[in-house]
């Protein structure tokens, strides 16, 4: 008898995860190589080509398939509570209410024009929304954590995610060759990457470049995005809770404030007022990115190629017209604050 039929039956995430789990390391194994590219990109790229290989395709929509799932939905909720553990309130603060201000309107306008420019473009389903979320937040994640409330389809989130992986490598290159004609001194030029790219991996990789005090401004104007990801996903609980009408009063609503949106809150304030060891927050910065590498792998197998060419056009649209956007706000608060 084969020992290992019980335990897959017992445990049928297991292969997925440990294929999430060996892509994470392929992954890392990548960023360390070019370190140019960061590991959550190449997690997600990774997860893209898995699942347009006619040989693997039937494992991913098979055997892998709920390990996967778990990878993309649960994995991603406990790697954004640990992404709270980033976040101080102190270091928010100490950028000053023109900052803070210009930051969270650059969140809101965003969010608000790219929904309008998905609906405009008639992207399907909750596409509007997870795009919006992703381009205006904080990419991937954010699009992740967006996705489990509004219980949108892992097929419906994929595209998305391809869309703000897309933009957000592009942004790797293109920023730094308009830095100096633009004009920007080195920590503006942090406070436009921060304020304009999507991913906290895609800031790094970028901002980079123009020294380590540009990269602290770009990193502590990213997680002040970051922040506005609890109030966002909280009202779009609520908007779903209200439209969840079900006659049967034992129905399942969605929670006002889903328990990972808390859970991510309560590790800002663990954060900003608990004095952690540093060992502690490298550990738990080490558990976010690996859980978050496997969960954007999970996210990635599930775009297909021919559906996003199929819809192609118009998504691409949306997500290019949308990073100009943002990058053109940046671009503002950053002549604003000076």
């Amino acid at each position: 008898m084969n020992s290992a039929a019980p335990s897959t039956r017992t445990l049928p995430w297991l292969p997925g995860a440990a294929a999430a789990a060996v892509a994470a390391l392929a992954a890392w194994g990548i960023h360390w190589l070019v370190p140019a590219v960061p590991l959550l990109t190449a997690a997600v790229v990774l997860g893209i080509v898995v699942g347009q290989l006619p040989f693997a395709r039937s494992a991913v929509t098979g055997v892998l398939a709920p390990g996967l799932s778990t990878a993309a939905k649960r994995l991603m909720r406990i790697g954004v509570v640990l992404l709270g553990l980033k976040l101080s309130l102190g270091d928010i603060a100490g950028l000053g209410w023109v900052t803070i201000a210009t930051t969270v309107a650059i969140v809101v306008v965003t969010f608000v024009g790219t929904l309008w420019l998905g609906r405009l473009f008639r992207l399907p389903g909750h596409q509007p929304l997870l795009v919006a979320t992703g381009f205006s937040i904080c990419g991937a994640s954010a699009i992740g954590a967006m996705s489990g409330v509004v219980k949108s389809k892992d097929e419906e989130t994929a595209t998305p995610v391809a869309l703000v992986t897309l933009c957000g490598t592009l942004a790797i290159f293109v920023l730094p060759v308009l830095w100096h004609p633009l004009g920007l001194t080195d920590l503006q030029f942090g406070h436009w990457v921060g304020a304009g790219v999507h991913d906290v991996g895609q800031v790094v990789a970028t901002a980079q470049i123009a020294g380590s005090a540009a990269l602290a401004v770009a990193i502590v104007v990213k997680l002040t995005r970051v922040l506005m990801l609890a109030p966002m996903v909280a009202i779009a609980s609520a908007v779903e809770r209200r439209r969840h009408v079900d006659p049967d009063p034992a129905a399942k609503r969605p929670p006002i404030v889903p328990l990972f949106v808390a859970g991510f809150i309560v590790a800002v304030l663990v954060r900003s007022f608990v004095p952690l060891p540093q060992v502690v927050i490298d550990g738990a910065d080490q558990l976010q990115t690996a859980l978050l590498a496997m969960a954007l792998f999970g996210l990635g197998t599930a775009v297909r190629l021919r559906t996003l060419l199929g819809t192609g056009s118009r998504a691409l649209a949306v997500g290019l017209l949308s990073w100009v956007l943002i990058a053109a706000l940046a671009l503002g608060a950053v002549q604003l604050s000076s």
